[in-house]
């Protein structure tokens, strides 16, 4: 049985592209309910979102149902609850500005990467990072734990203070990603910069190919942990 992963096709009705959909039509929903404080139903739809977003990737993977819509569905998701959470914990007082400034900028940061990667000839994506990987679920565990912690007793108090410590890890993993992708991109930089010449005709013999040489367009970005190249998270 070969491990190779084939190619991301271009599918759409696939059962993990229903699933980010799904998360993505909840979004408003969820901010709505934040900002009614109905709590307990934002929740229960946040946890629905991140079993949604391990299950359409195990899913994924496991029938070989990647595709190109997928890759842009499931980050978009994610980066979208991200901000429905920061917009409404931000208006009901629960997280300071400085977090959501904190991330925006990380997000502001990282924007010119796709222009610079696609004009390299890579189609604008890099690897996902395992470290953006778990700096999105720090945060993405963070917000609930925050809203939970509004409420009284014992258990308010110590989801305040887990939510608080998730809170500092993503953000803080979050930043350490982006300089990987930053990194990333310069590798390619580099590499497409050392790039050998065209063939200056047809009689002209291109010399043997390194296997292991990462140079020139038509290589693979540098990989990290990951689930298939999506942009950069």
């Amino acid at each position: 049985m070969s491990t190779l992963q084939e190619a991301p096709q271009d599918r759409i009705f696939t059962v993990p592209n229903i699933l980010s959909l799904a998360r993505l039509l909840g979004v408003p929903l969820f901010l709505w309910l934040v900002l009614i404080e109905a709590d307990w139903w934002a929740l229960g739809l946040l946890v629905f979102a991140g079993l949604s977003d391990w299950l359409d990737g195990k899913l994924a993977r496991a029938f070989n149902q990647t595709s190109k819509l997928g890759m842009v569905l499931d980050p978009a998701a994610d980066r979208l609850y991200i901000l429905a959470t920061l917009v409404g914990l931000t208006i009901r007082d629960i997280i300071p500005l400085w977090l959501v400034l904190a991330l925006v900028a990380r997000e502001v940061s990282i924007l010119p990467i796709a222009p610079i990667v696609r004009r390299l000839g890579y189609g604008g994506t890099l690897p996902v990072h395992f470290i953006g990987k778990a700096a999105t679920m720090c945060l993405l565990y963070s917000f609930p734990l925050l809203l939970l912690g509004e409420h009284g007793g014992g258990a308010g108090t110590a989801a305040r203070v887990v939510g608080w410590a998730f809170a500092g890890w993503g953000t803080a993993l979050y930043w350490w990603a982006a300089i990987l992708y930053w990194v990333q991109t310069r590798q390619l930089m580099l590499a497409g910069r050392g790039a050998p010449p065209p063939s200056l005709g047809p009689d002209s013999a291109p010399e043997a190919e390194d296997p292991g040489d990462a140079g020139g367009p038509g290589a693979q970005p540098p990989a990290g942990g990951q689930k298939g190249a999506e942009t950069p998270r």
